[in-house]
C-alpha cells in the first residue's frame, strides 16, 4: 500500500507577517443610535423648559437667592452636619460594641440597631417633639430617689434640637452597620499577623483596620450622608424652617408652586454634587494602598486632553 503525501497549503504572507496584518477598527453602531436618541430626548427635554410658561422661570429667578431661602439653606446644612457627625459617632461606638467579645455589648448593640431601623424617621421624628407630652421634666439625682438638678423638658429640648437628636439617633443604626461591614472586610489575618508582631491593639484598628475599611465604608457613608441631606425635608412637619418647608410656606403664599419647587429641587441637586465631589476626592485618597497608581481626576484628565489638542495643532 502506498500512502501519497498532499502538500502542505501554503502559509499566506499575512499569517507569516504579522505586520502585514490590515487593522480594522471596532464599529459601534447601535452605541451612535443610543447616543442619538439621548441627544434628542435631552433636546426636547431642554425646549420644554425653555418654552413651557408653566416652569415659570421668572419666579424661579426671583426667589432662587431670596434671603429667606438662603436662611432654610443654611438650616438644611447645618442639620446634616450635626446629623452625620453625632450619628457617625454614635454609630462607630455601636459598631465596635457589636465586633466586642462581650455578649452584653453584642446584645444592646443590636437591639438599639434593630429598633432604631424599625421606627420609621418621621415617627421618630414626632415623638422626639412631643417628649414634653410624655415628661415634663428631667430630674438627674439617684435613681428612685432624690433629684439634684431638674429642667424643664420643653426647655432643654425645642424643635430644633428634637430635629438633631431625632435624625442623629437614626443615622446611628445605619452607620453602626456601614462601619461594622467594612471592618469586617479586612483579612483577619493581617490583625493576626500585627498581634504577633506585639503591635497594641489601638494602633492595629487606627493604622491597619481602618485605612482598609475605609475603602468599604465610605461609599456607603456617603450614600447616608446624601440621603440625609435629603431626608431633613422631613423636619418640615415639626415647622422648622429648612429648604422644603421654606418653599412649602412661600408657594401657600403667592400660588407659585412649580416654581418654588424648582427652587428647592436645584438647590437639593447643587448641594448634592458637591458632596459627590468630596466623596470623590476622599475615596481617591484612601485608594491609595489599593492601588499602584491612582486614576487622573477629572480636572487632570481636561488638562490631558488639552495638552493632546495644543500638540496636534502645533503640528
Amino acid at each position: 500500500m502506498s500512502v501519497s503525501a498532499r502538500p502542505l497549503a501554503a502559509v499566506p504572507d499575512t499569517e507569516a507577517d504579522p505586520a502585514a496584518l490590515g487593522v480594522v477598527p471596532s464599529r459601534h453602531p447601535w452605541r451612535w443610535v443610543g447616543v442619538a436618541v439621548v441627544l434628542v430626548l435631552l433636546a426636547q427635554f431642554v425646549h420644554g423648559l425653555v418654552t413651557n410658561t408653566g416652569w415659570d422661570w421668572p419666579t424661579f429667578r426671583q426667589y432662587f437667592t431670596a434671603d429667606s431661602i438662603l436662611r432654610a439653606v443654611g438650616v438644611t446644612v447645618q442639620l446634616t452636619a450635626y446629623g452625620t457627625v453625632l450619628g457617625f459617632a454614635l454609630g462607630v461606638v455601636l459598631a465596635l460594641m457589636r465586633l466586642s467579645k462581650s455578649p452584653f455589648l453584642q446584645v444592646v448593640s443590636w437591639t438599639y440597631v434593630w429598633a432604631f431601623r424599625s421606627i420609621p424617621l418621621i415617627v421618630q421624628l414626632l415623638f422626639w417633639f412631643n417628649i414634653a407630652y410624655l415628661y415634663q421634666r428631667f430630674d438627674f439625682g439617684v435613681p428612685f430617689g432624690p433629684s439634684f438638678v431638674s429642667f424643664d423638658t420643653k426647655d432643654l429640648i425645642g424643635p430644633m434640637s428634637a430635629a438633631v437628636l431625632g435624625l442623629a439617633l437614626h443615622q446611628a443604626a445605619y452607620a453602626a452597620e456601614i462601619v461594622r461591614s467594612g471592618v469586617i472586610s479586612v483579612d483577619h489575618g493581617q490583625l493576626e499577623a500585627a498581634a504577633a508582631l506585639g503591635i497594641p491593639r489601638l494602633r492595629q484598628f487606627r493604622r491597619i483596620v481602618l485605612p482598609q475599611a475605609m475603602r468599604s465604608i465610605l461609599p456607603n457613608a456617603a450614600n447616608e450622608v446624601i440621603s440625609l441631606f435629603k431626608g431633613t425635608s422631613v423636619v418640615s412637619v415639626m415647622a422648622i424652617g429648612e429648604l422644603f418647608y421654606q418653599a412649602q410656606v412661600i408657594y401657600g403664599r403667592n400660588a407659585r408652586v412649580v416654581a418654588l419647587l424648582m427652587v428647592a429641587t436645584v438647590w437639593y441637586i447643587a448641594m448634592t454634587t458637591l458632596l459627590s465631589v468630596a466623596q470623590y476626592y476622599v475615596e481617591r485618597h484612601y485608594a491609595k494602598g489599593a492601588l499602584r497608581n491612582l486614576p487622573p481626576t477629572p480636572l487632570q484628565r481636561v488638562r490631558a486632553q488639552y495638552a493632546v489638542l495644543r500638540a496636534k495643532v502645533a503640528r
